[in-house]
Order: C-alpha cells, then sequence, then structure tokens
C-alpha cells in the first residue's frame, strides 16, 4: 500500500512539474502579448490600430499554440535578403472584416430577401389619377440641392395636399 501511494505522489509531481514548466516556457510569449495589449491601451492614430490589432492576434495565436502545443517557441519566419517588405497598409484584422462582410446576390437580384416588396402610396384609384392631375410639383424639387430646399419642397407638397383633400370631397 505504501508503495503504491509512493507511485501515485511521484507521478503527480511529475504531472504538474511538467505543466508548470510549460507554463514557463510560454511565459515570455505571454508577456509579449500583454505588452501589446498595454500598448492599446494607449492613444494611437487608426492605422496604428489596426497594426496593434494585427500583432495582438498574433500573439495570442503564438502563445496559444505554445500553451496547447507544448512546442515552446513558435517558428519564426527567415527574411530573404533580395525581397522588399510590401507597403500594403490592411491588417489581417481588416481583411477578414471585408471578406465577412461581403455578400454575393446573384445577377437580377437587388435584395436579400425574396418577400414581396408591397409600396402603396396615399392615394388609390381615381384619386390617385386626380391627385397625380392636382399637383405641381416645382422644377426646383426635381433635384433639390440642400436640405434647405428639401424642406420647403416637403412643406410646399403637404401645403398642395391639403388644399387638395378639402377641393376633392
Amino acid at each position: 500500500m505504501p508503495l503504491i501511494k509512493l507511485i501515485i505522489f511521484i507521478s503527480s509531481l511529475l504531472l504538474f512539474a511538467s505543466e508548470s514548466e510549460a507554463k514557463q516556457h510560454c511565459k515570455h510569449l505571454l508577456d509579449k502579448l500583454h505588452g501589446i495589449q498595454a500598448m492599446q491601451r494607449h492613444g494611437y492614430s487608426s492605422q496604428r490600430g489596426l497594426s496593434l490589432r494585427a500583432k495582438e492576434d498574433k500573439a495570442r495565436d503564438n502563445w496559444w499554440q505554445c500553451e496547447k502545443g507544448g512546442q515552446g517557441k513558435p517558428k519564426q519566419k527567415t527574411k530573404s535578403k533580395g525581397k522588399k517588405k510590401s507597403n500594403n497598409k490592411s491588417s489581417h484584422y481588416s481583411k477578414t472584416y471585408k471578406q465577412n462582410t461581403h455578400i454575393n446576390i446573384a445577377a437580377g437580384t437587388p435584395f436579400k430577401t425574396n418577400n414581396v416588396i408591397v409600396i402603396k402610396s396615399k392615394y388609390q384609384g381615381n384619386k390617385k389619377q386626380a391627385w397625380l392631375k392636382f399637383y405641381q410639383q416645382p422644377a426646383q424639387c426635381n433635384r433639390p440641392k440642400s436640405l434647405a430646399i428639401f424642406a420647403s419642397c416637403s412643406e410646399e407638397k403637404q401645403a398642395q395636399r391639403i388644399d387638395f383633400e378639402q377641393k376633392y370631397k
């Protein structure tokens, strides 16, 4: 019985020691991740923010790979002297965002839904025909150049509608 307890005790020590050693082995990657996150808490431009986000994602992946795989330091890419670094300003995060938001819609299908779209006007039938004859849109309202002109056109249409309602009855 004491021999079994000794074997269990030694195996548990070895198990916890290897986990602790793996944690220490990956500590430098975790420190690097925390350093990048500390930089993100300070003020920066939007371009710098994208760059920091890409660095954080990469550092987190490296740390997680080390923690789960126990392989230690991840392989580093060797830089060739002949190639110049691309000056592409977009990061992995922005590329992923653009890819995820793009939806392919078949030609001739302008909407995401196949449901029927119903648009009803204020008037139907004979009353609608009478309104179309009655309403005189000012020339400036065809393509309003400012918000003030658009507002005056809306008010003019409302005034003509009230006038039309009174005369149509």
